[in-house]
């Protein structure tokens, strides 16, 4: 089977940076590809913005030519995922993506003749629109931790409608939550992956092994994100619940909750779940991807931003009131001020750089003054390539690409194992 790739959501690239393994680009700005993973199509859209950053970036590093065509796929490229003709997408053997957590709740449509729909502008129906229509062999997803037990209502509801969703198109999933800086990354990032299969595949010889085996042993996750064995806490352990029993998400989207835990796997529509304990390796250090050069002063922070961080990063007990008029107390835990750079980063969000407690502050390498953190400084949060947003988009959107964006090194440290489960179709 040849290794092509659709990319959806894509962003500024980071899938495709993570399986083609790029550092670096050319002269003319375009991404220097070691691997051979064709990307046969992408999509990426912003709709809450008129000029579209990221669509630029990824347009300037693949060196993409839309088409004016509607019946050319490169027309597609930059439009409403939801828009998008399945049957214009190319064929490709790999679907990959990372999709925002969002209600994945589904109804019978009032006419009864369209079956089941889910909201519209949930992201997840399109994937699922696409794997029907081209019946794509493998996938591979990225999305928040917090999926897993989305929403706080019914937990585990949505996640449980993705996995019957994925039953009911033939595919067996299994799934890891990854830490990036416990797997020798640059920062303490939780995302929930996603492998799915379609069960004609030659891969499919995997359900051979017990659920456990698979998720201790034989997956995608374990041979890539090595865990501690046999180590099970049986109050962190879901076993046997079968999807199945359900006669579709309509009844799961009223009736379905589970606990969901960093570790699953389903085959045949029957789900087994535990809390795995990764086997940890060494991390980057923010002072390893610190930039060390001079003339990094509009960075700095005035006198007045460092007093609000001061406050920003202290603990605080506040009495709040809910909806219903009852009060609670809401309190945060104080956090080191600057950040330390014998640790990883936290968690990057969209917001970087702005005046908030999740922003990192660090010690400036030439004059010890207390700064944020520069846009290649983000870039290498994420292991992307320096300047790999700086193609022409305002500063502040480059730290938004990177808080939207994944940490590259976890696809690229999975694309061995792809490669040769996907060359041995």
């Amino acid at each position: 089977m040849r290794r092509d790739v659709i990319e959806l959501f894509a962003g500024v690239g980071g899938f495709r940076v993570g399986l083609n393994d790029i550092h670096r680009f050319d002269e003319h700005g375009i991404a220097i590809e070691n691997r051979d993973w064709n990307f046969v199509w992408s999509n990426q859209w912003e709709p809450s913005t008129k000029v579209q950053h990221a669509f630029e970036c990824y347009k300037k590093r693949f060196d993409l030519h839309e088409s004016d065509d509607k019946n050319n796929p490169l027309y597609w490229c930059n439009k409403d995922i939801s828009t998008v003709p399945a049957n214009i997408i190319p064929e490709h053997s790999l679907l990959v993506g990372g999709f925002p957590c969002q209600d994945y709740s589904v109804a019978r449509s009032l006419s009864g003749e369209k079956g089941i729909e889910g909201k519209k502008g949930v992201l997840f129906w399109d994937i699922a629109r696409i794997l029907k229509e081209k019946h794509t062999p493998f996938v591979l997803l990225e999305n928040v931790d917090r999926l897993l037990k989305s929403p706080a209502s019914q937990r585990g509801r949505d996640f449980g409608i993705m996995l019957r969703t994925f039953h009911d198109l033939g595919y067996n999933v299994e799934w890891r939550v990854i830490n990036a800086a416990e797997y020798g990354c640059a920062q303490k990032r939780r995302r929930t992956f996603i492998f799915a299969w379609k069960k004609n595949l030659n891969y499919n010889s995997i359900s051979q092994y017990t659920p456990f085996q698979i998720m201790y042993n034989e997956g995608i996750f374990a041979r890539n994100f090595p865990i501690e064995q046999n180590q099970i806490n049986r109050n962190k352990l879901n076993q046997d619940v079968d999807l199945r029993k359900y006669k579709d998400t309509v009844e799961m989207t009223e009736n379905f909750k589970s606990q969901f835990y960093n570790t699953g796997v389903m085959i045949d529509g029957v789900v087994n779940t535990f809390e795995s304990i990764p086997i940890i390796e060494p991390f980057i250090s923010l002072r390893e991807i610190r930039e060390e050069r001079e003339g990094l002063n509009e960075y700095f922070l005035t006198e007045v931003q460092r007093d609000k961080f001061e406050v920003l990063r202290d603990g605080k007990r506040v009495p709040r009131t809910r909806p219903n008029g009852e009060t609670y107390i809401y309190s945060e835990g104080k956090m080191e001020f600057p950040d330390s750079l014998d640790l990883p980063g936290r968690t990057m969000l969209t917001s970087e750089a702005s005046i908030n407690r999740s922003t990192h502050v660090i010690k400036d390498w030439a004059t010890d003054n207390l700064r944020f953190i520069t846009p290649i400084e983000a870039e290498k949060l994420q292991s992307f390539p320096e300047d790999w947003t700086n193609t022409g988009m305002p500063q502040k959107r480059r730290y938004f690409m990177m808080g939207n964006a994944l940490v590259t090194q976890i696809i690229n440290r999975l694309e061995k194992t792809l490669s040769n489960i996907i060359e041995n179709e």
